[in-house]
């Protein structure tokens, strides 16, 4: 059967038009294992060219796509001459000269809140690290160590004199560790790499956090944001975090005679709903009941004007540390295991999807144990 190949042309935005090459009947697309009628040869003309140049342009590349229409024709029509290990070897030649970054970018945009800002992050380090030339064939153990090392050494995008912090890189080459094990999965690689090669060693961390003290104080601390204190004083009674706070609607909470209040959540990090008990003490802080698509926390939103009062009310109560919303997450945790909380108990609270995250809270409370168990002291001097 004769494949017949025409070279068609798309409208896109800026004025241009995509080549592209249109098969009938459809032919096997490399990639995916499906029939496929387009590729496009990434290749554009300006739409309705007024310029020399514009005009040059064009037929220089419809010159280009049109010789690229005639080998594909040829190559998909005539006669088998390879055997079956060299057509392997071809179709992972042509693997191997795809686009790792332009992968990346198309796994990137399958994602979607603060996850795909971490994987659009990566992409561009990517992207600066390879110039944007990484192909598949270029991926191995060598070459992603030196991407490793690039990332701990380089400067961070959002200042250029601050170093990237080690954390962040580990999360930008965890990213990259994903993309190569779902590589692995579709086809597009031979080897795990992802499992070749070691991620970044995560660097501890100091998370503040408020004793119960502290947090009492601050409690009885007039705040000149009523929305402020009760969504703070709510996360350090519940843990849930900034997101959770701010989407949470009336619908997320039900009320279980004999157990109490229970709040539906997702966690943006992992998407994984997690059932959330909360105390009598919680509930009072969510105010008067609205509809049940209703924002609870109504207003609540992330900005320079609420830190500011945030700094403002941490430092009425007389607290000098370094508070951040995120903190009163953490004091949640590290109370209920001072308390006597046991620890998969409270990773399950957390939503968290490894227990060794919640381990950090529990060597907090360890040390703060320790420094509590060093207080007491006898002095022995005088000996009878």
């Amino acid at each position: 059967m004769t494949i017949k190949v025409k070279l068609r042309q798309k409208p896109i935005k800026g004025n241009k038009q995509s080549l592209y090459l249109d098969f009938y009947p459809p032919i096997q697309n490399i990639k995916t294992g499906e029939l496929t009628r387009r590729e496009f040869l990434r290749l554009y003309i300006v739409d309705k060219p007024k310029t020399p140049i514009e005009k040059q342009h064009n037929t220089d590349t419809l010159r280009i796509a049109e010789s690229i229409r005639i080998k594909r024709e040829n190559n998909l029509n005539k006669p088998e001459i390879y055997s079956q290990f060299e057509k392997e070897q071809l179709r992972l030649k042509e693997l191997g000269e795809q686009s790792f970054v332009d992968y990346f970018r198309n796994l990137t945009e399958k994602r979607d809140g603060s996850n795909q800002k971490c994987w659009y992050s990566t992409l561009n380090y990517l992207e600066s690290f390879s110039n944007g030339n990484m192909t598949f064939s270029d991926l191995s153990e060598k070459y992603l160590e030196g991407f490793k090392e690039y990332l701990l050494t380089t400067t961070s995008n959002k200042s250029e004199k601050a170093k990237l912090s080690n954390n962040s890189a580990l999360s930008y080459f965890n990213k990259v560790k994903a993309a190569l094990k779902q590589a692995y999965k579709d086809g597009l690689i031979q080897v795990d790499l992802n499992a070749r090669i070691s991620p970044i060693k995560e660097a501890e961390t100091r998370r503040e956090y408020l004793t119960i003290e502290e947090l009492n104080q601050l409690a009885n601390t007039p705040c000149n944001n009523d929305l402020l204190k009760r969504t703070a004083l709510f996360s350090a009674l519940t843990g849930m975090a900034f997101k959770e706070i701010q989407n949470l609607t009336w619908q997320d909470i039900s009320h279980i005679e004999g157990q109490g209040y229970l709040i539906l959540t997702k966690r943006q990090k992992t998407q994984r709903d997690n059932y959330l008990p909360i105390s009598e003490q919680a509930y009072s802080l969510l105010g008067e009941k609205g509809n049940a698509t209703d924002k609870v926390f109504n207003g609540f939103n992330y900005s320079a004007y609420q830190n500011k009062h945030l700094y403002h009310w941490i430092g009425a109560a007389g607290i000098t540390k370094n508070i951040t919303f995120h903190c009163f997450r953490h004091t949640f945790a590290t109370l209920q295991l001072y308390n006597g909380t046991d620890i998969y108990t409270v990773s399950k609270m957390l939503g968290h999807k490894d227990l060794k995250t919640t381990q950090v809270y529990a060597k907090i409370v360890d040390d703060s144990k320790r420094k509590a168990a060093d207080k007491i002291k006898i002095d022995f001097a005088n000996k009878s």
